[in-house]
């Protein structure tokens, strides 16, 4: 059988392997789901939990998660140009605010002298009370 010192300094190996390795893929399938936390990822709580799954998929899904959560920045967001294109022209906010707000005082305008032109303004139907005559005649 040899020398007992041995055998247990190999099992102590074995176990101290199988203990690093255990804690190591845990370790290992969180990175994405640090990375979405670090970030602010809008997503982040469904990656962790798809983390988790990948764990018992044998990591299928991790490289995928890495990226998921590496493609958002907080600073640019899904990472797309937000910039204006040089072939559409887009007015600045303020321009548009003021564009709206002409369009809407037009509208308004429209409106009055539509009213000033005879058509009555409708007034919608009040709700009638139970038990009143008229409706109790009406039955």
């Amino acid at each position: 059988m040899g020398d007992p010192f041995l055998n247990y300094f190999a099992l102590g190996v074995l176990v101290f392997v199988v203990v690093v390795l255990f804690y190591g893929i845990i370790a290992i399938h969180d990175i994405p789901a640090k990375i979405a936390e670090s970030r602010h990822h809008p997503h982040a709580d469904a990656i962790h939990a798809a983390g988790w799954v990948s764990l018992f998929t044998l990591h299928v899904l991790w490289p995928f998660l890495w990226i998921w959560a590496m493609a958002y920045r907080p600073d640019r967001g899904w990472g797309f140009d937000h910039s204006p294109s040089s072939g559409s022209e887009q007015l600045p906010l303020s321009d548009e605010v003021a564009e709206l707000r002409q369009r809407v005082a037009d509208l308004e305008a429209r409106i009055e002298s539509a009213g000033k032109a005879g058509f009555a303004k409708r007034t919608p139907p009040q709700p009638s009370v139970p038990g009143d005559p008229e409706e109790v005649r009406g039955r």
